[in-house]
């Protein structure tokens, strides 16, 4: 058991040790304007964590990415089931949809900080744009791939619409739903560091703009750090409970 454990594990340790001999290679062998090497980093990382100004900065990045992705599932889980359960509503939204999904939201920054100004709802409604589409559309994809074969029986048995749902549609769709939120994940970080950088500056984006500024590229490399670590982590888990939850599928 022990040993099929390490055997698991091993690629995974081994492309992180390759990975922090070369950032610490390379790091060394070029200019510190461009490039902090991971000593040095970790340095600046341990450094600011003292000073307090990282776990500050942390938790207002981390307050706005919550908040944003969370409306995120609210909307999209529901509104996906929605529109696979009525046609006439999927074939309303669709061709909006499409459109917001395929327009860069980088570019819709400066309308909504004309629309709604500085502040947090802002900055959240950008996190959402980032992160609903893939949530929307892996929930839609999950809802109408299920079997009409289901539907009849749960019918058959005088099921209401709402006992269709709790009974039949969200579970047999909650699979799809996480692997929506999973890709979420990355692109709500995306939209976090966006957010905090075009809008007013605060969290992780406004330290590596300070450090930026300021010449400060092991500050920068260690906020950056901080926010790879985060999503590595976060699609972990989102791809543990997407197992957990598909578990009946196998």
């Amino acid at each position: 058991m022990r040993r099929e454990a390490i055997k698991r594990h091993a690629p995974f340790v081994l492309s992180l040790v390759v990975g922090a001999a070369a950032w610490e290679i390379v790091g060394r062998h070029t200019s510190i304007a461009f490039m902090a090497p991971l000593s040095e980093t970790l340095e600046r990382l341990w450094q600011l964590t003292l000073t307090g100004e990282l776990p500050r900065q942390a938790l207002s990045s981390a307050t706005l990415f919550v908040t944003g992705l969370a409306l995120a599932v609210v909307v999209g889980m529901p509104l996906g089931l929605l529109m696979a359960r009525l046609k006439w509503l999927r074939e309303a939204l669709d061709v909006y949809i499409t459109i917001l999904y395929a327009t860069p939201m980088v570019a819709l920054i400066p309308f909504i900080l004309s629309l709604m100004g500085f502040g947090f709802a802002p900055k959240v409604l950008v996190v959402f744009l980032f992160a609903v589409f893939p949530i929307l559309y892996n929930t839609v994809e999950g809802a109408r791939s299920i079997k009409p074969e289901l539907i009849e029986v749960a019918r058959s048995y005088r099921s209401r619409e709402w006992a269709l749902w709790r009974e039949v549609m969200v579970p047999y769709t909650l699979p799809f739903t996480m692997t929506g939120i999973r890709q979420a994940i990355g692109r709500a970080l995306v939209g976090m560091v966006a957010a905090e950088f075009f809008l007013s500056a605060t969290g992780l984006g406004q330290l590596i703009m300070t450090a930026t500024q300021n010449f400060d590229t092991g500050a920068v490399f260690a906020a950056m750090l901080v926010i790879v670590a985060a999503g590595v982590g976060l699609m972990r888990l989102g791809r543990t409970l997407e197992a957990h939850f598909a578990r009946w599928r196998t």
